[in-house]
């Protein structure tokens, strides 16, 4: 997404990627370029920070003559706030999920109902916290090839990941409390799910409703821990791709390493956790992108002939909460429980009549 995580790539010992460079129109005007390997097998694109940018920059790539994408395996590789109570900073988290955050109505904390846990707790068509969007875009939440999420992980987890003395310092301040014991271990490989959002949130208010959001929208199955800025716009580009025959939506792994936490430590102010302290692991989550990172993509080439180039047939739905590719969804209106402490009153007639948007 932007010049640290590149770079992570550059000058490694097991391949060259910056051997070809191909200048596409379309791309961020920052980085306009997509370099490869001499070969061809491996190539890297920066799309740039934010939802808008992804978006640009990967329909840039997808849309290019240049390059058949029809086989091709994307890899996600980017930093991310990280939730301590399922992982600790510089962790490398793979996704089966992405929930966009920010599809809510918005009040300022301030003046908004005191039912509401925070300024986002409404849903699009909805006039209550705790229930399902009542108006759907399309981009709410979108599942990936679990089976090849677990090859992936397998890969990653050969890896020596990274560390700081300032990180494990930092974790220190989760050790021995309830719930937050994931937080003060050292970095790991974890299968858990992300959430997008161009706002950069932090504090247990906003974490916490994350979290139950994530839960919401994947009726119950994803484990929200790690932040994006550019994940769903992305799969939303490459989703639009598949429907055209370009890309493979099977062929996709998204994978963050937590670079910060998404909350405070008890008696830290959120403010602190964002903006001040040094939390020791935007070092090592950067490292840790190319170590465990290029264990997946020589995985890949490896196992090219006899596994990788026929692909790896997802045994979980894949794709958007339409059905856009086929298939049912696991989530979407129907299927989810609503949250606990959601009012089972109907929902408001009247302009939010128009509830599902298909």
């Amino acid at each position: 997404m932007f010049t640290p995580e590149a770079a992570a790539w550059w000058d490694i010992p097991e391949f060259n990627v910056l051997a070809e460079n191909y200048t596409l129109p379309g791309l961020s005007p920052i980085y306009p370029n997509v370099t490869c390997t001499s070969n061809g097998d491996v190539c890297q694109i920066t799309v740039g920070e934010s939802e808008i940018n992804a978006a640009s920059s990967i329909s840039a790539l997808v849309l290019s003559p240049i390059f058949n994408l029809t086989e091709t395996y994307f890899m996600i590789a980017g930093i991310a706030g990280v939730n301590p109570q399922v992982a600790s900073s510089a962790s490398v988290t793979l996704a089966r999920f992405s929930v966009q955050f920010a599809l809510s109505y918005e009040i300022d904390p301030r003046e908004a109902p005191s039912t509401w846990a925070t300024g986002y707790s409404v849903a699009f068509g909805d006039t209550e916290p705790g229930l399902y969007p009542g108006e759907l875009y399309g981009t709410e939440v979108f599942e990936v090839n679990a089976d090849l999420r677990s090859i992936a992980a397998g890969f990653a987890k050969t890896a020596t990941l990274n560390d700081s003395a300032t990180a494990v310092t930092y974790r220190a301040n989760f050790s021995g409390i309830a719930g937050y014991e994931a937080g003060a271990m050292a970095p790991s490989v974890i299968e858990c799910d992300g959430v997008t959002s161009d706002v950069w949130f932090s504090g247990d208010i906003l974490s916490s409703y994350a979290a139950n959001w994530t839960t919401l929208l994947t009726n119950g199955t994803g484990l929200y821990c790690a932040t994006a800025e550019e994940d769903n716009a992305t799969l939303e580009v490459l989703l639009r791709g598949a429907l055209a025959g370009l890309v493979d939506f099977g062929r996709i792994i998204v994978m963050r390493t937590g670079s910060d936490y998404d909350r405070p430590y008890p008696g830290q102010a959120a403010a602190d956790n964002l903006l001040y302290s040094d939390q020791g692991a935007f070092p090592p989550s950067i490292a840790n992108l190319y170590l465990a990172g290029v264990k997946i993509v020589e995985g890949i080439l490896d196992g090219w002939d006899t596994t990788f180039k026929a692909g790896v047939k997802p045994s979980n739905y894949i794709g958007d909460i339409f059905g856009s590719l086929g298939g049912t969804p696991d989530y979407g209106p129907g299927t989810s429980s609503e949250l606990p402490t959601a009012s089972k009153k109907k929902r408001s007639t009247g302009r939010k009549d128009k509830r599902w948007n298909y």
